[in-house]
């Protein structure tokens, strides 16, 4: 686990969102620190994805504030977040090659002729050595496997110059295998780039089995704390509700699965 760093990356304070005259996030309050790994967990329909939006900037808010290193999202930290939403799928025949597609991450920083320049170019080569897929670099976006693709857009997050990735649904599909690779990955890219990262997953298991810290919501905050303290807690319970007794079999069952390897 990363050493604390006092400085605040993410501050969710006090906020609530309505969607459609609904009420989707009631009160929601904490805090990411700089070079954290922050999981958000909770039930089907609890305002995950909301929230991340919220975070980026996509979402308004009728109630509190978000700042992202100490500004609202959008005012001079836009190029500081890279958001990789859900996964939606490549169609095999896609038109772009692998380095067309990270270079997406740079639009925000082109001149005004909007064309990359060599700087432009060697961020993309650099971001996609950082993710292990340099030598796919003129490949067909379409004809990588999932996991391969999960790491074209993580690059592109990443060649916006990112402080903080913001990650919904990352390792949704792949196999336990790609999603240990993928996992170790963000932990690279934490050490080597003093990355925050903050990432929604169904898997409550595994993403308490990686991240430093777990935020449980459920519309409102249930609890903020170590991983290993929340995925125990009462409070947990109370999210998931009816959820919970299946979570708690699973995390048995994982538990037991890696005391057998050892």
């Amino acid at each position: 686990m990363n050493e604390r760093n006092d400085n605040v990356a993410v501050g969710v304070r006090g906020v609530s969102v309505e969607l459609g005259g609904r009420s989707v996030l009631h009160d929601i309050d904490f805090r990411v620190h700089e070079g954290g790994f922050v999981g958000i967990v909770g039930p089907n329909g609890a305002g995950k994805t909301t929230l991340l939006r919220t975070i980026v900037g996509l979402v308004s808010v009728i109630r509190g504030r978000v700042e992202v290193f100490g500004r609202p999202p959008g005012q001079n930290t836009s190029h500081a977040i890279g958001y990789v939403p859900q996964r939606q799928s490549i169609a095999h025949n896609f038109p772009a090659t692998v380095g067309d597609v990270v270079m997406m991450g740079r639009l925000r920083h082109l001149g005004l002729m909007g064309f990359p320049s060599r700087k432009d170019w060697q961020r993309v080569d650099d971001s996609l050595l950082l993710v292990g897929m340099l030598d796919r670099r003129d490949r067909a976006v379409g004809r990588l496997s999932g996991g391969e693709q999960r790491r074209v857009m993580l690059a592109q997050a990443l060649c916006a110059s990112t402080r903080l990735l913001v990650l919904d649904e990352p390792t949704v599909g792949l196999d336990l295998p790609a999603e240990h690779e993928f996992y170790a990955l963000l932990r690279k890219l934490i050490r080597e780039l003093t990355l925050t990262i903050v990432a929604v997953s169904h898997d409550l298991v595994a993403l308490a089995g990686e991240t430093d810290e777990l935020i449980c919501i459920n519309h409102r905050m249930h609890i903020h704390g170590n991983a290993e303290d929340v995925i125990h807690s009462h409070a947990i319970r109370e999210a998931y509700c009816c959820e919970f007794d299946f979570l708690a079999g699973e995390l048995a069952h994982h538990e037991g699965h890696d005391h057998a390897e050892l």
